[in-house]
């Protein structure tokens, strides 16, 4: 329970994320891992289904858990039934899970759209109901399941509006606080300024926001961002700074720590995503003093 415990403490959490091992591959993995064990207060770990793969998410959140690492399962929502939750979800307490991160595939809690916003409510809504079912210890059909099982849920947000958040986003975040998320995790942060205006708009909601920080390597990988995630997301002076610097990783850990710096007083902790940088990690947390 340690990332839970963090959250309740108001503490600074740090989190980062890795991809399902294949069987052969999960002791390496933890081998890795452990060069961040103490430092981190949870292991992001995605949910994936591909017919052929191996990689197993479940298995490898129960080696995080033996490791002493707090796996964090991340799952979808879109397309799967309550029955089809239940079992990822009974899978993933067996594995020792407390907590989950719920998303419909990779889309997060948008504005722009009416539409979208109805169909990511009621769709996260379908998950909430299986896990009242299973707080009360019964599965969806009514049938006891021997213990009472607790999730720490969180979900995405958009955070790159600043001050302009629609009042349709704050409205859903407020409805996912009633129906139990206890923490939000928010898209990329690149822009202080900008993130520091949601921060105010949100702050009277009094729920643990986590930001997205993707470890940026190139200006290559900037310029990617901008046009595929959303135009402008990294701001121009920071893919100057990587493209002009004769030492990139040292300006790519500045960039790093400034952002971690400016985070640290406006929200309640960090998630590192590294894109190919697993193995760089510990030295980016130094460059942070995290």
């Amino acid at each position: 329970m340690v990332f839970q415990e963090a959250l309740k403490k108001k503490d600074f959490v740090v989190t980062t994320e890795i991809q399902p091992a294949v069987e052969e591959e999960i002791q390496g993995l933890m081998e890795q891992m452990g060069k961040i064990r103490g430092r981190v207060d949870g292991l992001s770990v995605s949910h994936i289904e591909i017919e052929g793969v191996v990689a197993e998410t479940v298995r490898t959140c129960r080696a995080l858990r033996e490791k002493q690492f707090d796996p964090i399962l991340h799952t979808t929502t879109r397309e799967k039934n309550r029955l089809q939750l239940q079992a990822d979800l009974l899978k993933a307490a067996e594995a020792g899970v407390e907590n989950i991160l719920a998303f419909t595939d990779d889309y997060r809690i948008t504005g722009d759209s009416l539409q979208e916003i109805m169909f990511f409510h009621v769709d996260v809504s379908k998950l909430f109901s299986v896990l009242e079912s299973l707080r009360e210890g019964r599965d969806v059909q009514g049938k006891e399941i021997g213990k009472a099982l607790e999730f720490n849920v969180g979900s995405g947000v958009e955070s790159s509006w600043g001050q302009k958040t629609p009042d349709l986003e704050m409205q859903e975040m407020e409805k996912m606080i009633e129906m139990g998320t206890g923490f939000f995790l928010t898209t990329p942060v690149f822009d202080l300024d900008v993130f520091e205006k949601f921060m105010q708009k949100v702050k009277p909601l009094q729920i643990p926001v986590i930001a997205e920080v993707i470890i940026l390597r190139t200006a290559g990988m900037a310029h990617f961002i901008n046009r595929h995630m959303r135009s402008g997301l990294v701001p121009e002076h920071i893919i100057r700074k990587l493209a002009q610097a004769p030492d990139k990783e040292k300006a790519s850990r500045e960039i790093f720590s400034e952002l971690i710096k400016g985070l640290k007083d406006l929200c309640q902790g960090v998630h590192i995503v590294p894109i190919g940088a697993e193995a760089k990690i510990a030295k980016y947390l130094d460059a942070a003093k995290l």
